[in-house]
């Protein structure tokens, strides 16, 4: 059967349609909430003092409430609050779940509506990347990963996070070209480098 073009389109856009509502209807509608990139700086402050403390981000204890509390307001407040959300990914698994207590929703969902959100934030990307590379989910990663690097091609950081999953996949040539990318871009940190050494993949 022969598909008009105009028809494939609107199925598509139907589709997508019906993927972000379902989204919506399970991690909740974005009706507000603040950029953590260029957002309100003072309300980000007020933020970070009362429920994102340095105890709360390395996960000692709550200010007020649970850790899942504490980080849930902030990132209902800032969806895209990349540092929020690597300790919720922590969090979780540290407490081997989900949604841990006093969260409003899973991990899942806090990174859905980030990328919701912000759908082009590449940092969001790649902190989902590293969450599901510890969560057992390398292929998944490796997705997130490089949509963060198509952002972002020029970001050292996220080059470097990239190199370091294709190592730990033994795909030494991806992870070089990516470490090469990220040394270039001058990455600090000399490990993925030596890895490459060690395993006899590296040249200057």
């Amino acid at each position: 059967m022969k598909v008009l073009p105009g028809i494939a389109i609107l199925v598509i856009s139907l589709i997508s349609t019906d993927l972000h509502a379902a989204s919506s209807a399970y991690c909740g509608e974005l009706t507000s909430g603040h950029d953590y990139i260029s957002g309100d700086k003072h309300l980000l402050g007020l933020v970070e003092q009362a429920h994102f403390t340095s105890n709360i981000e390395n996960l000692r204890h709550g200010n007020s409430g649970s850790l899942g509390g504490e980080l849930s307001y902030t990132l209902m407040m800032f969806p895209n609050h990349h540092r929020a959300l690597a300790a919720f990914g922590k969090l979780s698994l540290r407490e081997k779940t989900l949604k841990p207590v006093g969260a409003k929703y899973s991990v899942g969902c806090f990174f859905d509506r980030a990328i919701r959100f912000k759908p082009n934030d590449a940092i969001v990307r790649m902190v989902y990347g590293n969450y599901l590379l510890k969560a057992g989910k390398a292929d998944e990663a490796t997705e997130q990963l490089r949509i963060a690097v198509g952002l972002e091609p020029e970001n050292p950081t996220i080059n470097y996070n990239l190199g370091l999953l294709y190592l730990k996949q033994k795909d030494y040539e991806q992870a070089k070209t990516y470490a090469k990318k990220a040394y270039e871009l001058e990455f600090p940190l000399p490990g993925l480098k030596n890895q490459l050494k060690q395993a006899g993949k590296w040249d200057e």
